[in-house]
């Protein structure tokens, strides 16, 4: 089970943090092949600040990664927040752009996974 949590985290972690960076970087979504069109019902103009969110998402699971390295006390917590941020992300995405994808359920799904099996591991019995 922590290996699989310390799998999840690092593998969101990366990835938001990354994609994040892009999306900060090139606000128009070039880089990622996205169109700013898809956010004409949502807040945004671009994606200067779905960038910044995400790369946050991206820094609290690294720092969720470093907690459980160094086994910290307080690890399966960041790793709780980091489930909570990714499966907010993904709800708010829905609502928002009101488009469906692989990606994002795939995403809701690896949040409530890292969700539950961080919770388990911090010795709260979640089933």
């Amino acid at each position: 089970m922590k290996t699989l949590l310390f799998i999840l985290i690092s593998f969101v972690g990366i990835a938001a943090f990354i994609c994040g960076l892009m999306m900060i970087n090139r606000a128009d979504g070039t880089t990622l092949g996205l169109s700013v069109e898809i956010l004409h019902n949502s807040l945004f103009k671009n994606f200067l600040l779905p960038g910044v969110f995400l790369t946050t998402i991206g820094l609290v699971n690294l720092i969720a990664v470093f907690y459980n390295i160094k086994r910290h006390a307080q690890r399966y917590n960041w790793a709780i927040a980091s489930g909570i941020l990714i499966i907010g992300w993904i709800v708010v995405q829905k609502i928002l752009i009101n488009d469906s994808s692989l990606l994002q359920y795939l995403y809701l799904s690896i949040g409530m996974l890292i969700l539950l099996v961080a919770y388990q591991l911090k010795g709260k019995w979640a089933v």
